[in-house]
């Protein structure tokens, strides 16, 4: 049977190998990310589709994911390489992405808060220990599973290092580091770090630390660290992302900071 999904016909739920591809659930700047069920157990994965016709090559992610096993990382399970499509079969999070669950649901409590982001920083700390930078750590990139347990997605941007530093600028505006900006170079491990601080906020006001009317504007707010903490933050909360969105990061490893 073909593997590639514009030679399947549409008449039936396309076969990739031992899965059956169902509805997508989810679409990227590469490719889309559909359900699909393995036809001998039942277990039902993730499946990123990628065009190899696009600019995009996954072999950094592949590799990167390859080298990772945590229980608050994404899986992967296997890689289906055709003539026109790369199919990545990763673990289900069946609760979607954190950016959703929170538009949904509003701001946890502290106490949810805490535990997922205990969970996150396990995760992030894992990869910085591997010599793994994420450089794409957002809202949209924490999946959830079915017990609301952490799941860190998307490694397309990552990097390896070993002490040396970084120049490129990669990730999403709003949960850019300030250093990440200038010309100079940038610790990369921190830059993660400052990442995990908008999103320790964002889980419990619901919102980004930075917002203006446009690009300009939130950089500039980035660039002052200017951010305000709603009346209703514990102080011990306030504390925690006081110390992670500060402009002169002082650690170069997640355990320092």
């Amino acid at each position: 049977m073909p593997h590639d999904l514009a030679a399947i016909s549409p008449v039936r739920e396309p076969r990739i190998g031992h899965y059956q591809l169902l509805q997508t659930i989810g679409e990227g700047t590469y490719g889309v990310v559909k359900l699909a069920r393995h036809i001998i157990t039942g277990v039902e994965v993730a499946v990123k589709v990628i065009d190899r016709r696009g600019a995009y090559r996954p072999r950094r992610e592949v590799k990167t994911m390859k080298r990772l096993n945590h229980p608050n990382i994404v899986k992967l399970y296997q890689v289906i390489d055709t003539e026109y499509t790369i199919f990545l079969f990763m673990e289900h999070a069946s609760r979607g992405n954190l950016f959703r669950y929170l538009r949904r649901f509003g701001r946890m409590n502290e106490h949810e808060a805490q535990r997922m982001f205990r969970q996150l920083i396990s995760a992030v700390h894992y990869c910085h220990q591997k010599d793994i930078i994420h450089r794409d750590l957002k809202a949209e990139n924490v999946l959830l599973d079915a017990e609301l347990n952490v799941k860190l997605a998307d490694f397309g941007l990552s990097s390896t290092y070993v002490g040396r530093k970084m120049y490129t600028v990669r990730g999403s505006l709003p949960y850019l580091a300030p250093e990440v900006f200038l010309s100079e170079c940038y610790d990369g491990p921190g830059a993660d770090v400052w990442s995990l601080g908008v999103i320790l906020y964002e889980i419990v006001t619901g919102k980004w630390p930075f917002m203006a009317v446009d690009e300009t504007g939130l950089w500039r707010k980035i660039m002052r660290g200017e951010f305000q903490l709603p009346y209703f933050v514990s102080f011990l909360c306030k504390n925690v992302v006081k110390k992670i969105l500060v402009l002169t990061p002082e650690s170069e490893q997640l355990s320092n900071s």
